[in-house]
């Protein structure tokens, strides 16, 4: 062991950061506070974003699971009620059971093919000539990023001779009459579920594409050389372990989004029919004011998505297996 290494141990201090020290030499927290001093710099331009980060997103989440244990309703002091919200969700409320029920469809929809979607359309729109690329990313990125897509969607699906798909189906002789895509019971869930998938080609998408355009050429010949024969096995042993960090990414957008799935549902529904989790948060915080129990409901949505994306990180280590 080197002197200031010896001295560090011996003292509890780091050793001089300028001097080189060997990782195997130092405590991890001696060594924590060495790279620290070492790289002052780095971190001070890192601190703002994580004190941002800290105050706007882990506060909140440890705020929201205190509170779930409360009755807080912001009229009244809150009182202590441990259990008694999570037991009337589970228990007691038939609307939370409906929201999970229709949330699992919508996600279990939604999240895989949005998913795919967006990596296929990713792969497929790499293999373009860069200006074409540029022109075809823009054009089904749009949707996901357009204020009017809700507006468009009800013009296309208008339950009147009006709207371009009733128009278009009479025309064909398919129907004589109008079919109420928006307002029927039966049609509804599916109307949802397009509508996502139709504006799904969002942040994952984007950075499928960045991925993609970074993996070196010279791993596709070094996997030519070692006997990958077609492009299925090329995508398999080569582009989709390289592009973990962004396939991740995209896995947690997928989730979040599947498990928070509103926006265009909440402004197509007419009834239960599409009334997810988030619809039942927004009912008890934003209009009953019960905080507490909303809380509660914000909890278990976190839990799921935490459980989700650890599973999915579990799935992802084992491509090119």
């Amino acid at each position: 062991m080197s002197k200031d290494a010896a001295a560090a141990v011996e003292t509890n201090t780091t050793p001089d950061p300028k001097k080189p020290v060997a990782r195997k030499e130092l405590t991890r927290a001696q060594w924590t506070r060495h790279e620290i001093k070492r790289n002052w710099l780095a971190y001070a331009l890192l601190a703002p974003f994580y004190i941002l980060f800290t105050i706007f997103t882990i506060l909140p989440v440890v705020a929201s699971l205190v509170i779930s244990f409360t009755d807080f309703n912001m009229l009244e002091m809150p009182h202590f009620v441990f259990m008694d919200n999570y037991i009337n969700l589970l228990l007691a409320d038939d609307l939370f059971l409906t929201a999970c029920k229709n949330t699992f469809i919508f996600g279990m929809v939604t999240g895989p093919v949005c998913y795919a979607l967006s990596f296929f359309m990713a792969w497929f729109i790499n293999e373009l000539p860069p200006k074409l690329r540029a022109l075809v990313t823009l054009i089904f990125y749009a949707p996901s990023i357009s204020g009017n897509a809700t507006l468009v969607f009800n013009l296309v699906f208008s339950g009147d001779s009006y709207g371009y798909m009733n128009g278009f189906l009479i025309n064909l002789g398919v129907i004589d009459s109008p079919i109420q895509f928006l307002t029927d019971a039966s049609w509804i869930k599916p109307m949802c579920i397009i509508a996502a998938i139709w504006t799904s080609l969002g942040t994952a998408f984007l950075s499928f594409i960045a991925g993609l355009q970074g993996v070196p050429r010279d791993l596709y010949e070094a996997g030519a050389m070692d006997g990958i024969k077609n492009r299925w096995q090329e995508l398999w042993y080569v582009t989709l372990p390289y592009m973990r960090p962004q396939l991740m990414f995209g896995a947690v957008l997928s989730i979040t989004g599947a498990i928070g799935f509103t926006g265009i549902t909440g402004a197509l529904a007419t009834d239960y029919e599409s009334y997810t989790l988030v619809d039942h948060l927004n009912e008890y915080g934003s209009t009953r004011y019960e905080i507490g129990y909303s809380s509660a409901i914000a909890t278990i949505m976190f839990a799921l998505s935490v459980g989700l994306n650890l599973l999915i990180r579990r799935m992802l280590s084992k491509v090119g297996q």
